[in-house]
């Protein structure tokens, strides 16, 4: 059977999601974060050493990162669900967006999380200007910029077809979503960019995203 160590809040309710999706059965085991520091507990250091979530168990194995439990659990358990075909141009894209996930989207998106809780954050008076004039240059200069440019580019992308990969919903729509879902929790994604703001609707909609809901429990991030 496999577990799902799941952390409130995180990247973790996609595994949810793509397990309903596939019809695969699963266990929960749920963590909680810190309420001072927001970081996962001690206890998922125990599942895997660096103490992240998402992580999964199946049997004896542990699989960590969101990436790779994506492969892991289409290619083992799927039976061909959710992927293009091999040697298509669709397998091309899912294999892309798979990784341009976590690979480009959030890198700009935790700049920003960063940046913003340094200039709100409780500071001695003198070294607030500071932070603040700090932060505010790296968000305009940098972050926001390229947040702008890539949520440009997807929304291009899914005007070429309904999802990600092609015509056809797969896990790679699964992976983008979370990148997605916080953009536009506290990135600027709206409905100036509507395509990408009618997928997360349609994400949000199907019958699998909301199972998964209803086991994982709070999810701050499913608002379209």
């Amino acid at each position: 059977m496999i577990t799902v160590h799941h952390l409130d809040n995180s990247r973790s309710q996609r595994v949810l999601w793509l397990l309903e999706e596939l019809g695969v059965p699963y266990d929960i085991k749920h963590y909680r974060r810190d309420a001072q520091t927001m970081q996962a507990p001690p206890a998922l250091r125990e599942v895997h050493p660096l103490g992240k979530s998402p992580v999964i168990t199946d049997g004896d194995l542990a699989v960590a990162e969101s990436g790779a439990i994506v492969e892991y659990l289409v290619e083992r358990h799927g039976g061909g669900k959710l992927l293009p075909a091999a040697g298509t141009p669709q397998r091309l894209r899912y294999t892309y967006w798979l990784h341009f996930a976590e690979g480009t989207a959030m890198s700009p998106l935790l700049m920003k999380l960063v940046f913003d809780k340094v200039a709100s954050s409780p500071m001695p008076f003198f070294a607030k200007p500071i932070a603040k004039a700090i932060s505010a240059k790296v968000l305009s200069s940098f972050v926001t910029p390229n947040i702008e440019r890539q949520l440009d580019f997807m929304e291009a992308e899914l005007g070429r077809s309904e999802w990600f990969a092609g015509d056809a919903f797969s896990a790679a729509d699964i992976q983008m979503s979370f990148p997605l879902e916080a953009a536009a929790q506290r990135a600027g994604l709206n409905a100036s960019r509507p395509k990408l703001t009618a997928f997360l609707k349609r994400i949000h909609a199907r019958p699998a995203y909301k199972a998964a809901l209803e086991r994982g429990g709070p999810y701050s991030f499913a608002n379209d």
